[in-house]
């Protein structure tokens, strides 16, 4: 795969007609070019505040989103650029019957890329083979979330590094879409990785197959409980049960509320432990992790804005290349 490449001295308006789609796509040089890319940024955004004055970024959300969507209009804005919004699916189209290939080969001849989150898994790869602007992947279903997962890794480099680091991913495994992002792409460093879940939403064995195929003698371990490996962690990845994913209520209320931390709970973990959260959180982490040294989760929402900044900027407009789909 030719990944981003991109000189962060010399810019273009050329597209690149890209997409991001998974994870997988994503090499270690490809995701170092955009955290660089996303801290320069982060660091000085007036560089960049008129760079696009002239692109329209399409949003087509088919399911809910806060920090996605207003990360993505926040990003095209301060970069100079403006979007065109689908609204809700009850309000689109899509109530009359139209396809979403049809959705995304209308709403690309109005915007100069698009993003993308739909509740089918497989739906930006589908929707990516009809149209010609770069398509972002922004979730689909319970498979991938790439842009979530490049702002987690920008988070988790601020915080620990990306070097000979233990992290622990805990929650709903099997319908998380987040984390079967930020696995993939953690095989590209030196990450001893620990999923704690309950037996029924551990990660699905396609994904753990994956993964060992990915890296070569990777560190990968499951655990029915954080206690015996919290006071290893550089990283505690949190994620919350996801109702809306389960097939079955009754499934649900049999995990709910199971696996939840509290300031007793961190009494074992180390001092330096990042305790991260894609969010929107239920009551898996306790309000009163708030105000300790170890919650960084609104510090990672917030850095959706330089990562999606930076990631725009190079889909557009780096001038050697972009993410490019084997």
């Amino acid at each position: 795969m030719e990944g981003l490449k991109g000189n962060a001295g010399a810019y273009t308006n050329e597209m690149r007609h890209d997409h991001l789609i998974t994870s997988k796509q994503l090499s270690r040089g490809d995701i170092e070019t955009v955290l660089d890319r996303a801290a320069e940024i982060d660091e000085d955004p007036s560089a960049v505040a008129d760079r696009y004055a002239d692109t329209l970024l399409g949003l087509l959300f088919f399911e809910p989103s806060t920090r996605t969507k207003m990360s993505f209009e926040t990003a095209m804005k301060r970069l100079g650029g403006d979007v065109v919004d689908m609204g809700s699916v009850e309000s689109s189209s899509v109530k009359k019957g139209e396809t979403l290939a049809d959705t995304v080969r209308v709403i690309e001849g109005y915007a100069d890329a698009l993003v993308l989150r739909h509740p089918k898994q497989g739906a930006a790869q589908m929707a990516s083979e009809f149209v010609d602007v770069p398509l972002l992947n922004a979730g689909d279903g319970a498979g991938h979330h790439p842009t979530q997962t490049l702002l987690d890794l920008y988070t988790i480099r601020e915080n620990a590094g990306l070097e000979d680091l233990t992290i622990g991913i805990m929650g709903d495994l099997k319908y998380g879409r987040t984390v079967h992002s930020l696995a993939h792409a953690l095989t590209n460093f030196d990450v001893h990785q620990h999923f704690i879940s309950p037996e029924s939403l551990q990660l699905p064995r396609e994904v753990v197959y994956d993964l060992h195929q990915e890296q070569d003698g990777t560190q990968i371990r499951e655990h029915e409980s954080l206690e015996e490996i919290l006071p290893s962690l550089d990283v505690l990845y949190v994620t919350r049960i996801q109702r809306e994913r389960f097939p079955d209520e009754n499934e649900y209320q049999k995990v709910a509320g199971e696996y939840q931390i509290d300031t007793d709970t961190l009494e074992a973990a180390s001092d330096e432990l990042t305790i991260m959260h894609p969010l929107p959180r239920v009551d898996e982490i306790a309000p009163e992790i708030d105000e300790t040294d170890h919650a960084a989760y609104f510090d990672q929402a917030h850095n959706g804005v330089p990562v999606r900044m930076a990631l725009l900027d190079l889909l557009l407009g780096g001038d050697d290349g972009g993410v490019r789909d084997d």
